[in-house]
């Protein structure tokens, strides 16, 4: 790691932490980050040429793996055209027929930068369109670094241990109502007390950034009658479940439609995306057809439209069954290997994507028994597995994601470095 470490040494003095997302520093897991040079397929090689599988997948918008060839053609293609225009594109409407398309609640669609930008204008559209200000969010639920989202926020927030942010002040946050994920009793005494006032729930359906939480049996349908009853729109951030378990949202597969849908990481391709979209009637709310304003200098970008369009046109013909068997199988595998080291732990896995707790409770249901876990032995785990060359997230409450550029020899090896391990 000589190579990284100059690097690190050297980022350090003009980037804040010598990154440009807190995570990526491993200070929760106790080392230095890995610089990369490069990405093909299911692995990732660093500065030092060191070969990782990558379990990342740039922390989700991976899942056809790195540098595919027909998404990188499609992105050159565009690139070779113009980088930016600040103009409509032809793109831009392909993208919006492919979202709307798979995703039957979203009848309009708007594209923006990122995750946050599409929560933190799905919230500004649900109190522009109700004419109300509060929002109902989860505890451990993240929606982005936007100011009013980060009180209780799960992810970085959680692996550093800050209960909101210093910078956001309290009267950003005040009406910001929290909620116990799962709990739909205390949702609903939320909204006894001030539904009239409030504008939205978010909610991830999947609570991704709190170790892959599932809802419990009728949550979500719990949200969609007790919006609807109180007039607030229900929002999903299906930033991360987006096309990761299904052609489509997670609410496809769950069968509960909400008011508005955030989406991200996979629509992009690996470029910066983010789009939010939901029925015509709300989204014609937007300036220029309504009166809520939301822009974006890059919105829309061709290249990121093009490797986007890339991605989902080769998923829809994707098996993502065979996918969820083959995380499924390696799952299975790593719960024998713990069970046979008597090393107490919990793996959440729903689809192509799971988590390792090292806990001894029966379930991770909320944000307060992720926090309970054992982090100290995570830690040592992700070391670990970094010096047998597997590459994860540098937080258990991070999921780990698997690929259709994964393979049977990498599942052998990922589990042959769990079984040298010593916890």
């Amino acid at each position: 790691m000589e190579r990284s470490n100059q690097l690190y040494n050297k980022a350090k003095k003009i980037i804040p932490g010598g990154v440009n997302s807190p995570v990526r520093a491993c200070k929760s897991v106790g080392c230095d980050p890995l610089f990369i040079k490069k990405g093909k397929g299911s692995k990732i090689y660093s500065v030092d040429g060191d070969e990782y599988i990558d379990l990342v997948l740039s922390w989700g918008p991976l899942i056809l793996g790195h540098a595919h060839p027909e998404v990188v053609k499609a992105a050159k293609q565009a690139l070779e055209l113009g980088s930016s225009f600040g103009a409509p594109t032809p793109w831009e409407i392909e993208m919006a027929e492919l979202i709307t398309d798979a995703i039957p609640s979203i009848e309009m669609v708007r594209m923006v930068n990122s995750g946050t930008e599409a929560t933190m204008s799905a919230i500004r559209l649900a109190r522009g369109y109700t004419k109300r200000e509060k929002i109902v969010k989860f505890i451990g639920c993240y929606h982005g670094h936007v100011d009013h989202l980060l009180a209780q926020a799960g992810s970085g927030v959680a692996t550093y241990s800050i209960p909101g942010t210093p910078g956001v002040p309290e009267q950003i946050v005040q009406h910001t109502l929290l909620a116990e994920f799962n709990n739909i009793d205390g949702v609903k005494e939320i909204f006894e007390k001030h539904g009239e006032d409030i504008a939205g729930v978010i909610v991830e359906p999947i609570a991704g950034n709190m170790g892959l939480v599932l809802p419990k049996k009728d949550f979500l349908k719990g949200l969609r009658e007790i919006t609807s009853k109180y007039g607030s729109l229900l929002i999903f951030d299906e930033v991360i479940t987006g096309f990761r378990f299904c052609y489509g949202g997670v609410q496809n597969i769950f069968g509960i439609e909400p008011d508005i849908t955030c989406l991200g990481k996979i629509i992009g391709g690996g470029f910066p995306v983010g789009a939010f979209g939901g029925k015509r009637e709300i989204m014609e709310h937007l300036a220029p057809t309504g009166d809520i304003y939301q822009a974006g200098t890059l919105s829309g970008n061709p290249v990121a439209m093009a490797a986007g369009i890339a991605t989902l046109k080769i998923l829809k013909n994707q098996d993502y069954k065979n996918l969820e068997d083959y995380t499924h199988n390696l799952v299975k595998e790593l719960n024998n290997i713990f069970k046979e080291k008597s090393i107490p732990v919990r793996i959440n896995q729903f689809g192509s994507a799971f988590t390792i707790f090292f806990t001894e409770k029966d379930k991770i249901k909320n944000f307060e028994d992720a926090k309970t876990t054992d982090t100290n032995r995570f830690s040592h785990f992700f070391v670990h597995m970094r010096n047998s060359k597997i590459f994860i997230p540098p937080s258990n409450f991070e999921c780990m994601f698997t690929s259709f550029a994964h393979d049977l020899k990498d599942m052998d090896k990922i589990i042959d470095s769990v079984q040298r391990i010593n916890l």
